[in-house]
């Protein structure tokens, strides 16, 4: 069972959330408070792996453990999970995450301050307070003689992995990004985006680069490249001395101590098109655990050591679209990835591995509700003698757990089907819905999706809010932002009754974050407390860099 120190304080976490690091009236302080726990005598940490579950708040977490001990038919025999495997053998503190100016962090300045352990602004990479480029705890690892390896199932540019090894003004600024990941000689790169790494004749389907990547992959992985200049990073990393790969064969046999994989145009999958369904047999993808095991057999093989940086950025993505099922999915891969590692550092005393999440995302939570309110029904008690048992409210049948997990498809693929086909009619939408969801949507339900207003927020500068129409949210509507994307929000909002889970909105939310510590006992102890990231990121760098 999970201690129960642990245990209140994950409870804590949500009642917590109207917390600040620091006093309102006083700036977002960087220093490791004076009366941390320290002691000289820890024992060395030769390696870090750091795991980070973007959107990952107490409430995804207790989504996960309900499912593994609760589910009728949970894919947890013994209902242990990683995650609380982890908690029951190491420490659990908490941690706030906010930008240096601001209340709520987006996942590059999140990410910056775990990497760097100084505070800065939202949607920078690598940067300090000022905007000047601070050293990341990757960068010191590597020039301390480490090995060093960054991996996501997002994009190998996005704003989390970039910001170990890039320094830039925006997270958005992904092709600089591609070139300061190569530059760093980060020695385990795996990830999608390979749309940042190819020149721009790439996407010309007559081209020589187009057609020789479309050998190369087999035609498994959308060839186009965002680059506006012919900067081939693939032949690039080749001479600088990496093994390319490019797809799960590929991986499995590379035995180079350079490894960079990108496997995917964007975000990775293990499956066609982001489908939820088990493992695909016939995948050319590598899942996130395999990435992990494949990182960890190359890094370990350096006797100084290695840091490494684990993402499961999807959980966050989850989040954004209000989507229950895919979230419960990237949870369960969550931690089958945690598994692989636990099972790697389990065999040391030298390793210590941090889970952590850069923010939450969504709001998420079940909920009790006045629709369904159960009839009466019979208990065996003495208390019930002569009495019913009745409910006032309707409080959540576990099978919902069971019904989120078999959806097969996550709602942004539901809406790519929809907008691919010719039908653009509500029932159209609601039997797309329906085919891959247990939970059903009416035809008045989609059309709820599909309603369009005048948008409230225009900005005729502005990437995403220079449209004349948003989708039609009513309520909270100003927290819902990314365009066409709000649709897939409203399908989560048309479900939601049915599936006992309400959402706070389509961004992220300043609660609190578990920061989960295994390893060498007086080193995972410094972690048992609540702080910000920045000083999450201190004590890591303290750990792996102090002693050498």
């Amino acid at each position: 069972m999970m201690k129960p120190r642990l245990l209140c304080l994950l409870m804590a976490a949500v009642m917590l959330a109207s917390c600040a690091s620091s006093p309102p009236d006083k700036p977002l302080t960087a220093a490791e408070p004076d009366d941390a726990p320290k002691n000289k005598k820890i024992t060395k940490v030769k390696n870090v792996i750091l795991l980070i579950g973007d959107g990952m708040g107490p409430q995804q977490m207790g989504l996960l453990q309900e499912y593994a001990t609760r589910a009728p038919n949970s894919t947890y025999p013994d209902g242990l999970t990683a995650m609380a495997r982890m908690m029951d053998a190491g420490t659990m503190g908490l941690s706030t995450h906010g930008p240096v100016d601001k209340l709520v962090v987006d996942s590059a300045c999140s990410a910056t301050q775990l990497a760097t352990g100084q505070p800065a602004p939202s949607e920078v990479i690598g940067l300090d307070a000022n905007g000047d480029p601070a050293p990341t705890i990757l960068e010191r690892a590597r020039a301390a003689g480490l090995s060093t390896g960054l991996i996501s199932d997002t994009r190998l540019t996005h704003a989390t992995p970039a910001a170990f090894a890039a320094h830039v003004a925006h997270r958005s600024m992904e092709n600089e990004i591609a070139e300061q990941l190569l530059t760093a000689r980060v020695d385990v790169m795996l990830s999608g985006g390979l749309r940042h790494w190819i020149p721009a004749s790439a996407s010309d389907p007559q081209s020589a680069a187009h057609k020789a990547l479309v050998e190369r992959t087999g035609g498994s992985v959308r060839i186009k490249s965002k680059r506006k200049d012919e900067h081939d990073l693939l032949a690039q990393a080749q001479a600088a001395g990496y093994q390319v790969v490019m797809n799960k064969s590929e991986l499995m046999e590379a035995k180079g101590r350079q490894l960079l994989g990108l496997f995917a145009y964007s975000g990775m999958h293990s499956g066609p098109a982001h489908t939820l369904r088990r493992d695909d047999p016939d995948r050319t993808q590598p899942t996130l655990p395999e990435l992990a095991t494949k990182a960890l057999e190359v890094l370990s093989a350096d006797e100084d050591g290695f840091f490494l940086m684990i993402e499961a950025g999807q959980i966050d993505w989850a989040g954004h679209a209000n989507d229950a099922g895919w979230l419960l999915h990237e949870m369960l891969k969550f931690d089958q990835t945690l598994k692989r590692v636990m099972d790697f550092a389990s065999q040391r005393d030298d390793t210590l591995v941090v889970v952590t999440a850069d923010h939450e995302t969504g709001g998420f939570g079940f909920a009790y509700s006045r629709a369904g309110v159960p009839n009466a029904s019979a208990l065996p008690g003495a208390a019930f003698v002569g009495r019913a048992y009745k409910p006032n409210h309707n409080f959540g049948d576990l099978a919902v757990l069971d019904r989120l997990y078999k959806q097969t498809a996550t709602f942004e693929d539901m809406m790519g089907l929809y907008d691919r086909g010719q039908d653009k009619s509500p029932e159209a939408l609601a039997a797309i819905i329906n085919q891959h969801s247990d939970f059903k949507i009416s035809v008045e339900g989609a059309a709820s999706v599909l309603a369009r207003e005048p948008n409230t927020f225009h900005h005729d500068d502005h990437k995403i809010l220079s449209a004349d129409t948003f989708p039609l949210v009513n309520d909270f509507e100003a927290f819902y932002v990314f365009g066409e994307e709000v649709r897939m929000d409203l399908i989560g909002r048309a479900l939601a009754q049915e599936q006992q889970v309400t959402w706070a909105n389509g961004t992220h939310t300043h609660t609190p974050v578990a920061v989960i510590a295994y390893g060498p006992p007086q080193a995972a102890e410094r972690y048992s407390r609540f702080m910000h990231h920045t000083v999450v990121g201190q004590i890591t760098a303290e750990l792996l860099l102090g002693h050498r």
